[in-house]
């Protein structure tokens, strides 16, 4: 009911969850991330105005307008499913009734997330466990060949974290963990957490 509520209080639609399987086993089903969580998230780590969101996964788009909502930041929403990536759409239509600035704050793409080219704007990367950690290592891969062409500060943000991709990042990139946002239901759900590492 909360998650409705703070839906119907931005004017978008993201709280039911997908029904059913991907076809791919290489993709997860979707399920947006609790705005009780992100506001936990947005508490211990906010972000600034000039911080460019890489929602991967973004499903129908709740990160990005919780996000600029609350700090005014850029956000861009990869999605592959093209459901998802309409209902995206339809809803910043709607956001945008009421923030005029984000149709240029706010974006969707509808793409694999392999192939989604990374901005030198795009600072900070989230990841709902959306995919295997096969791709995973791919968009890592993406992320650490645009720092290369565009230095700059980046953070990797992992909510339900899978132990595969906190293991790549510790072990095989230079991300290092900076931070850890736990729930307050940690105790029945180890999962329930943000790990944030960064570099640069």
């Amino acid at each position: 009911m909360e998650d409705q509520k703070r839906d119907g209080e931005l004017g978008i639609e993201t709280a039911k969850e997908q029904v059913g399987f991907p076809k791919s086993f290489h993709h997860h089903r979707y399920e947006a991330t609790p705005y009780a969580l992100l506001d936990l998230l947005f508490e211990a780590h906010p972000f600034s105005k000039d911080t460019g969101i890489v929602d991967f996964g973004c499903g129908k788009g709740r990160l990005n307008f919780a996000a600029f909502d609350r700090f005014g930041c850029r956000a861009t929403g990869v999605e592959m499913n093209e459901t998802y990536y309409a209902e995206a759409l339809t809803n910043l239509e709607r956001f945008q009734q009421k923030h005029r600035k984000a149709g240029h704050m706010i974006h969707f793409e509808h793409c694999l997330a392999e192939n989604y080219t990374i901005q030198p704007s795009d600072d900070c990367f989230y990841f709902f466990n959306p995919f295997s950690a096969e791709l995973f290592m791919k968009v890592v891969g993406n992320i650490l060949a645009s720092y290369e062409k565009e230095p700059r500060r980046m953070h990797v943000i992992l909510f339900y974290p899978s132990v595969h991709y906190i293991d790549f990042l510790e072990n095989r990139t230079v991300f290092e963990l900076e931070q850890e946002v736990v729930s307050p239901g940690i105790r029945q759900n180890p999962h329930e957490r943000f790990v944030i590492y960064t570099f640069g």
